[in-house]
């Protein structure tokens, strides 16, 4: 089994960030979401990878490639991204078995190893990952029948036929190639991946659906990064490879090599980067700071603060996104509480 992973698309929810960098490369957990889905097929035993890339291919080339994956990897060029459908087209050359496809802005808490099982006992023509969700009328919805195969798929349909939303990850034979080739563009002038699927059912090939049970996010928009955000660090175990002077350090807590912490207070669940400088300061639960990164004089939490940023006498910061290399510090007057959405490399005075 093959994999192909999207990491195209202009991230147009979450500007400024994605002006300048890819969004599947946002971290979560100090990791690029899209890893978290580079580590899920490979678990399942694909030893070939071929990820979509777009207009920022130069950047997520480069920050795949500083890791030596258990894979080889190789990147194909989709240009305008024109739907999911048009994704497997454009990859037509390389996709020359099963395969599973994993959109690169997802986490699932329990990876795909018993979906991809389900896939190879069932031996049908496709497999598609659905999750239950409150709002299925925002989603894909499946219609499933008596025995729980798919019946049809209906885009964020006014009255939903169940509450079984799709999750971004599909398994497919290779006449997926022939759906993909006989649907026409929607109204969006894209090739809609839930049109193929649709075709495999009304031309007789069977799709099956796995439910996931565990966790899962679509890290789409700034409050899905904090939710996962939160997410993961709730399954961190506590390390310390860093020097710690008086601070007092509570709960679960990850210190990178490298990374200094004095005259401060840490409360998990925490992460805190390699060759980080933070002192005289708190830094909260369910925040992530990235390498290289200072904090000094100012309270943290509940936030993702990028590599290379440096945060100075800032007040208290809550439930924020912050770029690369963002500069952040008081200037005359002293207001609490403030919340960013802040793009790489900007310089802001409070």
């Amino acid at each position: 089994m093959k994999a192909l992973i999207l990491s195209g698309g202009h991230g147009t929810r979450l500007r400024p960030l994605t002006y300048s960098q890819q969004k599947q490369l946002i971290p979560v957990a100090n990791k690029p979401v899209l890893f978290y889905a580079i580590e899920d097929v490979i678990e399942v035993g694909v030893e070939e990878i071929g990820i979509i890339v777009g207009p920022n291919k130069e950047q997520v080339m480069e920050t795949v490639n500083s890791v030596d994956w258990d894979a080889k990897i190789e990147f194909i060029y989709q240009g305008d991204p024109k739907g999911l459908a048009h994704a497997i087209l454009v990859a037509e050359d390389f996709l020359d078995e099963e395969f599973v496809m994993y959109l690169g802005d997802n986490i699932l808490k329990d990876g795909i190893v018993e979906h991809a099982e389900k896939f190879r006992n069932l031996k049908s023509d496709s497999l598609i990952l659905l999750t239950e969700v409150e709002n299925p009328q925002q989603f894909g919805v499946a219609e499933l029948d008596e025995s729980g195969r798919v019946k049809r798929l209906i885009e964020k349909p006014k009255v939903p036929p169940s509450n079984y939303a799709l999750v971004g990850i599909y398994f497919f034979k290779p006449i997926i190639m022939e759906a993909c080739k006989s649907i026409k563009p929607s109204w969006r002038d894209e090739l809609e991946i839930t049109d193929a699927i649709q075709w495999l059912i009304e031309n007789g090939y069977s799709v099956e659906a796995s439910i996931v049970k565990g966790w899962w996010k679509d890290t789409g928009k700034p409050e899905d990064i904090f939710e996962a955000n939160r997410l993961v660090l709730d399954d961190i175990q506590p390390k310390n490879e860093g020097i710690v002077e008086n601070s007092k350090i509570i709960g679960r807590v990850v210190i990178e090599s490298g990374a200094i912490v004095r005259d401060s207070m840490i409360k998990g669940p925490c992460i805190i980067g390699k060759s980080c400088v933070i002192s005289n300061s708190y830094v909260g639960p369910y925040t992530s700071i990235g390498n290289n990164c200072e904090v000094e004089s100012t309270e943290v939490e509940d936030s993702v603060i990028m590599e290379g940023s440096k945060i100075m006498n800032a007040g208290k910061i809550v439930e924020s996104l912050i770029g690369k290399g963002v500069r952040i510090q008081e200037n005359d007057s002293k207001p609490r509480g403030y919340r960013f959405i802040v793009g790489d490399n900007s310089d802001i005075l409070l």
